[in-house]
């Protein structure tokens, strides 16, 4: 039913990784069933099939970029739509078995994302150690406490679950790296509008056109949308074929990105709408919401609507 909370949660698994820290963040989550998946694409199908009402994912890392399954699953299969956006802060620990020092470490389990982010620390303190890579930082942690490998990459979260020891702490290149994940659901009304929200479209450009990504960019910023983010990915078509994926600031139900919505419905081959959603307030340096641009407010296009309606009636008054 539209409206109705979701109660079933699945997540990208397994237990213990960051998605399910991401997930536990959100307050019907935690009180709801949580199911780990054992990849992206199983986790959204989940939700197109109805066995689960969201899916949390992630999108993005500030050092390692696009999570590229996820932008390919967004756009492929049956629609779904972002209703949410977590951005967690990614910390990595070293960890251990109790007695284990630094000293006795000859192999570490890491998924191969989390060992790039922590490359210099290891190359200092344990440069003879063999990096051995899985699929998870659960399963990292899972390695070590089976006793397969001597220490893990992993995040605190994980390293609680699994009774293991923290012999290094903060062991990310970045220390103020994040993780940003989103919550898909079945098509359905949008969350209702904060004042500060985001709308993300994927746009399918017409490629025997001069300009025409010039075009997209242009209906935005006449309106005064400000783009937060651009992604190019390939539609398999043919080589040279892309996909964009835009992040803007406003929301649907606004009429500056109402507007803009229109505009590229009429110059691009295709527009998928992903979803508008409340910005996470992760951090205070993560920015304040743009304001609209003189003239471009909600209450100046309706100024301006009732001027041309007026006109339109043979009133110039």
């Amino acid at each position: 039913m539209p409206g109705t909370p979701p109660t079933r949660f699945v997540y990208l698994g397994p237990e213990g990784t960051f998605a399910e820290q991401a997930l536990r963040t959100i307050p019907a989550a935690e009180r709801g069933e949580r199911t780990p998946a054992r990849s992206v694409p199983e986790a959204l199908d989940a939700v197109r099939t109805g066995d689960a009402d969201a899916a949390l994912v992630p999108l993005e890392n500030s050092v390692g970029g696009a999570v590229a399954v996820t932008l390919d699953e967004m756009v492929d299969g049956e629609p779904l739509v972002i209703t949410r956006e977590v951005v967690l802060p990614v910390e990595f620990v070293l960890a251990a078995p109790a007695g284990r020092t630094l000293a006795g470490i000859r192999t570490v389990a890491a998924h191969p994302q989390a060992s790039t982010q922590c490359r210099r620390w290891l190359r200092d303190h344990l440069p003879d150690a063999v990096v051995v890579d899985v699929l998870s930082n659960a399963a990292a942690a899972a390695a070590v406490l089976d006793g397969q490998q001597d220490a893990a990459i992993c995040a605190p979260f994980s390293a609680g679950r699994h009774r293991l020891t923290v012999l290094a702490d903060k062991i990310a290149d970045h220390d103020d790296a994040v993780t940003r994940f989103v919550l898909l659901s079945r098509p359905g009304p949008p969350p209702p509008s904060t004042g500060d929200d985001l709308t993300s479209l994927a746009v399918y450009i017409s490629h025997d056109r001069v300009g025409a990504l010039l075009a997209v960019l242009m209906e935005l910023a006449v309106r005064g949308v400000n783009l937060t983010r651009i992604e190019s990915r390939p539609t398999g078509e043919a080589l040279g074929r892309y996909a964009f994926f835009l992040d803007c600031t406003g929301h649907v139900a606004d009429d500056r990105v109402g507007e803009a919505l229109q505009g590229l419905r009429r110059i691009c081959a295709d527009v998928r709408f992903l979803g508008s959603y409340p910005r996470h307030r992760w951090s205070a340096g993560a920015g304040r919401p743009v304001p609209a641009p003189a003239g471009l407010s909600d209450g100046d296009y309706a100024d301006a609507a009732a001027w041309l309606s007026r006109l339109r009636a043979g009133e110039l008054a």
